[in-house]
């Protein structure tokens, strides 16, 4: 009740008209909306500035796109830890993990000045593919990720490897053919925490970009309450409309990403 009460109080006060929204918040029931204003929700998405249906597009461009790569770089590099031996392995996993410690308020500099270089030497600053390419490229890899996919390739036992290898089988079809179907679990929880990270990201899309380039859900929403441009039951509109796609995609894949999670450190 108490997690869920915050959301419930979201989507009713996008049900309710300015006056009504702009009262202090009640418990229910005294806290159902006194003439109920379904229209709301259209209003939101058509008088959003920036539009938005355009912001809700390069949001889900960018998420779809950086849990893609997220998922390919997870698997490749768990593979090449759990399975590939080579030198120095054990040292560049533990580095690895240290970045997990380092928050990103510190690499935020540092980000930012290599992304604006790298599109000033490619001549793309100004242009909609740099503004995508900077919200896309930084968080083509994640650190947590290819530790949960390297755990579920270690658990694998030995034998699936052996007997691929007796049958002629590399490394590449070893990942694509009978490796990635039995860490899906760990792919699918990747993925959901990848999107859900792109789907949220503020700091980094207000920081990296100007207005009006590539502009994202959270930017346009922080843009609203800043600027107070609608009105506060359409801020709570827009606010449900962008939980929604989280919503839906958890509950798509809610059996695998249970898998992963509890599969994650037990022995297989």
């Amino acid at each position: 009740m108490v997690v869920a009460f915050p959301f419930l109080w979201m989507v009713l006060t996008a049900l309710k008209s300015e006056r009504e929204a702009r009262g202090m918040p009640t418990l229910l029931p005294s806290g159902w909306p006194w003439e109920w204003h379904w229209g709301n929700f259209a209003r939101a998405w058509r008088e959003m500035e920036p539009p938005f249906g355009t912001c809700f597009l390069n949001t889900l461009i960018v998420s779809v796109a950086v849990t893609a790569a997220v998922v390919v770089t997870s698997l490749l590099a768990g593979y090449a830890f759990a399975r590939i031996n080579f030198v120095g392995r054990r040292a560049l996993f533990v580095v690895f993990l240290a970045t997990m410690m380092v928050p990103f308020e510190v690499v935020l500099v540092p980000n930012y000045m290599l992304v604006t270089s790298a599109r000033r030497a490619l001549g793309l600053e100004g242009t909609t593919v740099g503004a995508f390419a900077a919200l896309i490229v930084p968080w083509c890899a994640n650190v947590f990720s290819i530790f949960l996919v390297t755990q579920f390739f270690r658990q694998m036992p030995q034998d699936y490897y052996d007997a691929a290898v007796l049958d002629g089988c590399g490394h590449w079809q070893f990942v694509w053919r009978i490796g990635m179907p039995m860490v899906a679990p760990a792919l699918v929880t990747a993925g959901l925490f990848s999107f859900l990270g792109s789907w949220n990201a503020l700091l980094w899309p207000l920081v990296v970009n100007n207005p009006g380039e590539a502009d994202v859900l959270q930017v346009a929403l922080s843009r609203m309450v800043r600027d107070e441009q609608e009105g506060f039951n359409l801020l709570m509109a827009a606010s449900t409309f962008t939980i929604l796609p989280i919503v839906f995609l958890y509950l798509a894949a809610q059996r695998r990403f249970i898998e992963g999670v509890t599969g994650t450190g037990l022995k297989g």
